[in-house]
């Protein structure tokens, strides 16, 4: 079997003798290169968006699952999506090898069982209207292979994102994103350049989603839920910039109407 890209030794040695500034500098050179591995396979981002799309303008959801990393990526890209884009909690869904303890500290052994995916998935009534894309960047891992593998049997939409080419986990998946980043700089450290890459590409699908679902106007998170002052003060001034009105008049009707969409949408009529 040939050696994975993943596990492949880095370009730099004798990392222990460098001194900080050219730590700092190769890191940051190598994690350049991550941009332009992903803007190779945006046709692939693109048909898997359009999948998700569908699915969910007929009800259905999107589901992540991996481990380690990758899993917990998987998770802060679908918890961001109900307070960003006002959302439904459980449109989309992370799930991660171990539960959620897994979150903070790592399972020992979790991701090897292959059968744990498909009943993690279980729990939430998964059908055929859902899509799920198993994370996992050496593509190798049982816990998302076994689920993906579980899934096209029912019918379910699959999609994984890798970084490396010709993986089991490609294999199984219907609609497969490889983004083959080359070596880490620290040798086999999957959480650098690879876990870059995968939050690159979980924006990119997420928030191309969401848009063509509706849930932004113009350029502006409109759906946004206001859980701080922060964002209380981001929809008032967007009603600022939309109706020309001043900051008072618009925090008060934002207040009133519980989002910028519903204040937009109320005072243009």
């Amino acid at each position: 079997m040939a050696k994975k890209t993943t596990e492949s030794n880095s370009k730099y040695n004798h990392l222990e003798k460098m001194e900080l500034r050219e730590l700092l500098s190769n890191m940051n050179k190598e994690d350049k290169t991550v941009p332009i591995a992903v803007e190779k396979i945006i046709p692939k981002i693109e048909n898997l968006v359009k999948e998700i799309v569908s699915k969910m303008k007929k009800g259905g959801r999107l589901f992540y699952i991996g481990a380690g990393t990758s899993g917990r990526l998987g998770i802060v890209d679908a918890s961001e999506c109900p307070p960003t884009f006002g959302v439904e909690q459980g449109l989309v869904i992370g799930l991660i090898a171990g539960g959620d303890s897994a979150i903070r500290k790592a399972v020992e052994f979790a991701e090897d069982d292959k059968n744990q995916g498909w009943k993690d998935l279980q729990e939430y009534k998964i059908n055929k209207k859902d899509v799920v894309i198993g994370i996992a960047a050496s593509g190798s891992t049982p816990y998302v292979i076994g689920a993906l593998e579980k899934c096209n049997e029912q019918g379910i939409s699959t999609s994984c994102i890798t970084c490396n080419k010709g993986s089991e986990l490609t294999e199984v998946s219907k609609f497969p994103i490889e983004v083959v980043v080359g070596p880490e700089f620290v040798t086999g450290s999957t959480r650098m350049k690879s876990g870059t890459a995968q939050k690159l590409v979980l924006n990119m699908i997420s928030t191309a989603v969401m848009i063509k679902l509706g849930k932004v106007k113009g350029n502006k998170m409109v759906d946004m839920q206001l859980s701080n002052n922060k964002l209380v003060d981001r929809g008032t001034k967007m009603i600022v910039e939309a109706l020309h009105v001043d900051y008072e008049t618009a925090n008060k009707l934002l207040l009133k109407y519980g989002s910028v969409r519903k204040v937009l949408n109320s005072e243009k009529n």
